[in-house]
This record gives structure tokens, sequence and C-alpha cells, in this order.
């Protein structure tokens, strides 16, 4: 099915189903145990053996020599894998370092070895009768000295100019020049990257906990030389991905080379450590923003430049995102550079650009609100643009933002904000502060089968995945909805590489694209059965098990019949998004509580007014906004993998030293969804919002402290060693 014009009525807008908040149909397995995570499938393979890969103790340089006999000799190993054994690789350039290093080391903890053993005992204890010389040669580790020498312009990422900002920014009778940091991040997901690989034959069969299975398939049987039919990944329940499970990583690959050395399965997790330095994190960024208005406040120019690091062939984080788009303003620059660094690879991290741009942007716009002596929230609604800021021919697809703003102003009592640092409760310095929020809702191709049997059962089938988000019920809610079934009635199996290619779970494009997919195989479903029954396919109607038209009706169990009926589609999107800009929209309220004497910030109250398009599941759609908004507290007052930058290792790379917000962290929440309906998105006429609750919920933050506090901070995360110095002295 192709998409190319906006959604007309359909049978989604009967809602009966879909927009509901049902409960999560696979909520009562993950919670008594019975959904089987990637390294859960005991009874996947016989005779299962246990990997346990190896890490480079250095960040950069050479592998002199690996003994490997002793380890061989450790009761219980069965193989030992490394780059001298491994056979012929195409390691490409699908990742910035190899998944297997050596002899060439190109960050620390890159995986070097596999030790396949009887036991993980066996195993662990064998990877420590490896003997590896290593050369090592000096590294780059410190964004902030990489910096100063000005960083790269790389091709695809070019500096982009509207008029002229350096003129118009000299002219401007307010201005702001400051600069804003942000550091490395961790996904830091509850399940570990893990693997259950088997080989029969030249077939290699693949347990794995992914986010994207045609991606990792495509790479996988690249990697090894196989012919992409080869390649069986299954992926059906993930345990958190947030980004880091997007792409082929070492646990699969070195699963798969040792059940092939050892000719049998093996099991394979990361340990925590390895998540942090042998897997992807957010990168760290410094940002530079400048803004200059009018003295009523209109912006003139605005220009924004973010330096980030990575392994040489990645690329920086894209902070200058949001401000491509988010404000007007005649007179822009938007500016990546990037910083080659030898620390573990950076790549997308929920909100990739966003989540670290608008830390920087929103506390930006309220420093420039003060400079122009005007409420935050006004400030950006006379600087709000129905159009792209670059392209005054290319409106929004809906853009509601201001709508979320005086919404959220109005249910959270902005109007009792009070200036800064004067609100005082005993040792409490409180304060109240606000953000944009904004995030694209990109189209993906997305596909699916689904089919119908006797008993009148809808099974849908694609390689969507399920990542906490609740994929399984809003398939179902549409499978319900088009062919008019009680959810119950639909069986949802996702997460097989056998299964028609979805657009996986990612860049907030997953709800909005695989149920568009759904829809699209249901079309087609719904075809069949009014054939079969004898009915005008335009007119038939499907409402209670049934298909009708006039008089006439019969169940969709007797229409299938005993061989049942099939229908396989895609969603393919035109231009649309070439012609509109599709994104989201939310306003973000935060209280906090700052203590006068020790600096400790508690969050009192958090409030996001979201625009989403249609929310498909109110229930598991909130469920995502209040984890983004948390994920938000994180980056605001906690997250940051501290880097050695003497060895090139991120120090605190487990969940005992790197700081996660915890229950006792979170206060009220609350989440409204704008009631809308996008057109020009998808047949659902919804969006994306998994991400949108992340993107300002921090910069709030920021700005509620300083309100509270008189303290700006510009460095995250705002630790309490860093508002120290600037709060008032006790008495």
């Amino acid at each position: 099915m192709e998409f190319n014009a906006p959604a007309s009525t359909n049978p989604i807008d009967r809602m009966r189903i879909v927009g509901k908040p049902i409960d999560r149909i696979e909520g009562r397995l993950k919670a008594t145990g019975q959904a089987q995570y990637a390294y859960e499938h005991q009874d996947a393979f016989p005779d299962q053996a246990y990997g346990h890969v190896v890490g480079a103790g250095i960040a950069h340089g050479r592998i002199r020599s690996i003994d490997r006999s002793a380890a061989m000799a450790a009761p219980g190993v069965l193989a030992v894998v490394t780059h001298e054994n491994a056979g012929k690789l195409d390691l490409g350039k699908m990742n910035t370092a190899p998944l297997l290093g050596g002899p060439e080391i190109h960050h620390y903890h890159q995986a070097v070895a596999l030790v396949v053993a009887e036991s993980l005992e066996q195993a662990r204890a064998a990877a420590e009768l490896l003997r590896i010389e290593y050369e090592p040669t000096p590294g780059s580790f410190d964004l902030a000295g990489g910096k100063a020498s000005g960083g790269e312009v790389l091709k695809d990422s070019p500096d982009e100019r509207l008029g002229d900002f350096e003129a118009a920014f000299a002219e401007a009778p307010v201005t702001l020049d400051a600069t804003y940091s942000t550091p490395d991040q961790s996904h830091a997901m509850m399940e570990p990257h893990a693997t259950i690989a088997a080989w029969r034959g030249d077939q290699l069969d693949v347990w794995l906990s992914n986010q994207m299975i045609d991606w990792t398939t495509s790479d996988l049987a690249k990697t090894l030389g196989l012919p992409k039919e080869n390649v069986r990944l299954r992926s059906p329940y993930v345990g958190g991905g947030f980004g880091g499970k997007l792409f082929l990583r070492a646990d699969t690959l070195l699963a798969a080379l040792g059940a092939r050395e050892a000719g049998r399965p093996v099991k394979v997790a990361l340990p925590r450590p390895l998540m942090a330095n042998n897997t992807t994190h957010r990168p760290a960024t410094i940002q530079r923003i400048r803004i200059g208005a009018t003295r009523e406040g209109r912006i003139t120019a605005i220009a924004h430049e973010n330096w980030s690091g990575n392994l040489r062939g990645g690329k920086p984080e894209n902070a200058i995102a949001q401000t491509q788009l988010l404000y007007a303003g005649g007179h822009r620059l938007t500016a990546n550079r990037f910083v080659p660094l030898d620390l573990p690879e950076g790549n997308s991290m929920r909100a990739p650009g966003e989540g670290a741009g608008m830390l920087a942007l929103e506390a930006a716009m309220d420093e420039m609100a003060e400079k122009l002596g005007m409420d935050p929230i006004e400030f950006r609604a006379l600087n709000d643009t129905q159009t792209d800021p670059r392209d005054p021919e290319r409106p929004f697809s809906q853009r509601r933002l201001v709508e979320c703003m005086r919404l959220g102003a109005e249910r959270f009592g902005w109007n009792r904000r009070q200036a800064p640092g004067t609100r005082r409760e005993g040792r409490w310095l409180v304060g109240m502060g606000m953000a944009a929020g904004f995030r694209n809702s990109p189209q993906m191709k997305s596909g699916a089968r689904v089919k119908l049997d006797a008993a009148g059962t809808v099974t849908v089938e694609t390689d969507m995945t399920d990542i906490g988000t609740g994929s399984y019920t809003i398939l179902a809610q549409t499978a319900a909805e088009m062919m008019g079934v009680p959810v119950e009635k639909v069986t949802v199996r996702l997460g097989d590489s056998t299964f028609p290619v979805s657009a996986g779970s990612g860049g907030q494009f997953g709800a909005n694209s695989s149920t568009a997919g759904v829809y699209a195989a249901c079309v087609k479903l719904r075809e069949q059965v009014a054939q079969r029954a004898g009915f005008n396919t335009a007119e038939a109607v499907f409402a209670d098990g049934m298909v009708s038209l006039g008089n006439r009706q019969l169940p969709l169990g007797q229409v299938a019949g005993e061989a049942g009926l099939s229908a396989e589609d895609s969603i393919e999107f035109g231009d649309i998004s070439e012609r509109y800009q599709i994104s989201t929209f939310a306003g973000h309220f935060v209280e906090v509580a700052v203590d006068k004497a020790t600096g400790e910030a508690r969050l009192r109250r958090m409030l996001a007014v979201c625009a989403a398009g249609r929310i498909l599941n109110p229930k598991s759609a909130r469920s995502q906004v209040i984890g983004a908004m948390t994920m938000g507290v994180g980056a605001a007052l906690m997250e940051a993998l501290e880097v050695d930058k003497g060895r090139g290792f991120f120090v605190n790379h487990d969940l005992a030293s790197y700081e996660v917000p915890v229950h006792a962290d979170i206060p009220h929440q609350e989440v409204i969804f704008l009631e809308e309906t996008d057109p020009l998105s998808s047949p659902m006429k919804a969006k994306g919002v998994g991400e949108l609750g992340l993107c300002g919920v921090g910069a709030a933050i920021a700005n509620a402290i300083y309100n509270a506090t008189g303290v700006r901070v510009r460095d995250y995360p705002l630790t309490l060693d860093k508002l120290l110095p600037g709060l008032p002295r006790v008495a």
C-alpha cells in the first residue's frame, strides 16, 4: 500500500478498540516470568555451551600475541575464538570498530576473545588463563582537548546557513552567547546484550535481544559471508534497548563464531562493564548557542554549534537537530564539529540528537527570556512557527506547541512562579521551570502478514519488536479494529526474521509505522473476506466477529474455512515527509526544591503535555512518556559516564556507580495528551511519543533549579558540587 496523500476516513477512526487503554496482552507473561528473554531459551537447542567474552585491556594499540594453551587445557573448555582462528570475516564499515578486535585495538574492552566451556563458571575461569600481550599506543580521550583544535566538518554534515547570522547577531539589541556541555551516557537497560546461536550445516539460528531484526540479519549474514536466507534471528521479547540494541553487537557475532568452533549451540551474555565499554553510548557534547533578538523578543539571529567525539568512521551526536526546526528566526547557523576519540563507539541513544541538544537549547531560551524580561512561555510562543524555519513553503503537518505550553501552564499553576531565589520553605529553595519538547516522527516502510482461521482468530506476524513499549498490544488493537473482532481474538507474533520486515523499534517511528503496516495487510485481508463472502469490498462491514452487508452477515471463521485466509502487505510512504515536516511537540513543567545548605535537588512535581497525533493506547503511551521523563531526570541530575582520560575507558561501568533515577527520586508525574489526529502521518493518523517525553524535560529541571536558587549551571548533570559555590551563605 502506498501512502501519498492525507488519510481519509477509515475503519481505525471508529476507535472501538484503538485508542483504548487496554492492558498489555503480554503483561501477565512478563510479570510471571513466562516470557522468555534471549538468554533464557534453554529449550531452544539441546546441549548448550556457555561463552565468556574477553575485552581488550588497552584502549589503543595492538595485540602482540595471544597464548591460548592454558585456557584450552582448563576443565570444561570447548573452544577459544580470537581473530587468529575466527576465519574470514567481513567486518566492513557496519561498525566504527570491528566487533572482534585484533591485532589492532580501537577502544577499551573491544572484544578480543570468546572462551566457550560446559559452564559459565568454567568459561570465566579459563578466560583468566589467556595470555595476551599488548603494545599500547597513545590515544585521544578528551573531548574538550579535541575541541580546542577546532574539530572536523564531516562531508555528510556540512554547516547549514540561512541569511547572515554574524551580521544579524552583531546588530541585535539583546543577545545571548553561552556554552553548555553534556556528558557521555550509558543506555543502562535492564536486560544485557545476550545471544544463543546454533548451526545446522550452513544454516545459522539465533535467539537474541535486538530492536531491528532485518538490519541485524543482514549485517550478521554479511559479516559471516552467508546468504541472508541462511540466517534466522528471533527476538520476541527485549528487556530494554533505548537504541543500544539497534545493531549487530559482539555478543551475537561471537556466539555464532563460538558455536561454529565448538560444534555446539553457544549462549553469550555481556557482563555490565562490557555493556558500557564494548557496546554503544550517547556521546558527550559541548554546545555553543547564540541568540539575538529585538527588544520585543523576536529572534532575528540564532546559531547552534556542537562539538562531539567518536571513533574514526563514526559521527558526532547531532545536537543541533531541534534548533533547525523549533523556533523562527531569519538568520541562522547550525554546525556539527567532529572530534576523533579512541573511546567506545558513540551511537543512537533514546532521542539521539535532541536528547542532548534540547538540554542546551531550552536552557538558552530561558536565559534569553530573562534577558528580555519576558515570561519563558511567552518568549517561546512569540517565536513559534507553523512552517520549517528554513523553508517557508514547507509547513508542519501539525504543530500545537503553543497549546501544549499554555495548557501546561494552566494545569501546573505557572502563574504562581516567583522570581529566582525568592521562594523558600524552611531549608528548601523552591522553583518552577518549563521547556518545550520536540522530536520528529519519521515514516518508515513497514510490513506484516495477517491470517484468519476457521475459529475466527486473527494472527499478526511481523518482525517488529517490543522493547517494553507495548508493540504487542497496539498491533493487536489495530488488527482487531480493522477486522471487527475483540482484541482477545488476535494473536501477535513478533521478532522473527522469517516474518515480513517492519519498521523496527527506534527513532520514534516504530508505533505509527508498524501499525500502519498491519493496517495495510488487514486491508488486503478484508478484501479477501469480502470477495469470498460475495460482498462488495467497499461496502462490507466488519464488526462483532462478522462480515455483513445489508441484511446478510457471516461469521469471519466460516468465511475463512478450514484452509483459512492470509494476506501480506507493506505501507510505503511517498514524498509526504519531503513536503511536510512531521514532528511531535510537548510542554514540560517541573517543580523542584534545593537544600540551601547542601545543594541537594529534589523534584516535587512533573507535568508533560504532549501533541503526538492519535494516541493508540493511552495506558502504554503514558508509560512511555513517564519513563522518558524519568530518563530526563537522570540526564539532568546524575547520569554521566566518567572517562579515565589517561587509560581511555568509562570508569563507572556498572549499575553500582553509574547513577540512574530510582523510585525515591521521582515525584508524581502527570501526562496530558492533546486530542488530535494527523492525517499526514499514516492511515493510523498517529505519531511517535516514546522519545518526546525525554526531549526538553532535563532543561525544564535545569530551569527550575535556576528559578529556585538563582544559580545557572550549564554543565550537565547538575550535581550539588556545581550548585554549592553559587548558593547563598547559610545564616
